[in-house]
């Protein structure tokens, strides 16, 4: 097993990320968004016998001379089927050979189900559990997408698809979208949401000659009134929800569901494959878990977060 740090073009590492339909944590736009954001970012190739194998991006927190602390967050990405025995030992490889001085504390969260071990990770230590997420498979045709939501969902959707509602697209030119990122720090200090941080998103949507490739931003309007809205970042052929704002008559619309929809849709038609619908916590946020889960989408227990 041969670790290869920071040395390939990011063409290849975004051609292996768009096959397997890589988590946003993953993606080369995003580790070069957190640098420029000040934070350190090591990637990994992975090879085994002369062949790549995975690959491996790891957001660092450094603690000076002390050390640091290096998180590979929903990777690595496997580029084969890889055993959970040479799993374990790429596990050790990347440790061991991670570039940084003093102590390395390494975290691993796998982009894989359950406790069953096959991520090769028994012989860490498990600090977290695991992350829940949706996940939509947007091969499906339209109608079978479509009768795979819950029934009271679709009911929802429908009432929607018959309201005054008009859904439009967000440009990607940074003033076009800032109010909705406005009304998401408003949101952050008002319930205590967590998420990116604000200053993410316009260097990651720039980050490609054609920002529609990165991001994709619905609105929907009653009149002149902007009513609600919700921000995908799409990396390779897979995106990921991010942001979702709805005021009063939104929520009564049913906007939410008409512009999930319509992402759905529009996603497809871009080809993205995979649409993650973010976090899901039955306790702290009940209602948005229920819209999320009423897509008829995977729910995916991740295995959790370990540490060596």
């Amino acid at each position: 097993m041969k670790i290869l740090w920071d040395s390939f073009a990011q063409s290849d590492w975004d051609a292996a990320h768009g096959r397997t339909s890589g988590a946003l944590q993953q993606d080369w736009a995003y580790g070069a968004t957190m640098r420029l954001l000040g934070v350190p970012v090591l990637r990994a190739l992975i090879e085994q016998d002369g062949s790549p194998i995975g690959l491996a991006q790891f957001i660092v927190r450094s603690f000076g001379p002390l050390g640091s602390l290096s998180l590979c967050s929903r990777g690595p990405i496997w580029l084969q089927d890889v055993s959970a025995a040479d799993k374990a030992s790429a596990s050790r490889a990347l440790r061991q050979s991670l570039p940084r001085s003093g102590l390395k504390f390494v975290l691993i969260t796998p982009e894989e189900a359950g406790q069953s071990g096959e991520h090769g990770l028994r012989a860490w230590r498990r600090v977290m559990s695991g992350y829940a997420t949706v996940l939509i498979d947007l091969q499906a045709q339209a109608e079978t997408l479509r009768a795979a939501l819950d029934g009271k969902w679709r009911n929802r959707l429908v009432s929607a698809e018959a309201s005054e509602l008009q859904v439009h697209r967000i440009g990607t030119n940074p003033g076009q979208y800032r109010w909705l990122l406005d009304q998401e720090e408003a949101q952050r200090q008002t319930k205590g949401l967590a998420g990116l941080p604000l200053g993410f998103y316009e260097p990651y949507i720039g980050s490609r000659q054609q920002p529609a490739q990165c991001v994709l931003s619905l609105r929907a309007d009653v009149g002149r009134e902007r009513v609600a809205a919700m921000m995908f970042l799409i990396h390779g052929q897979a995106a990921t929800y991010q942001v979702g704002w709805s005021n009063d008559q939104g929520r009564e619309l049913n906007a939410h569901n008409l512009l999930l929809w319509r992402a759905m849709l529009e996603l497809q038609s871009r080809g993205v494959r995979r649409l993650d619908l973010g976090g899901v916590n039955t306790v702290r946020s009940a209602g948005l878990a229920r819209f999320k889960i009423g897509t008829g989408g995977q729910v995916l227990q991740l295995a959790g977060t370990y540490l060596a």
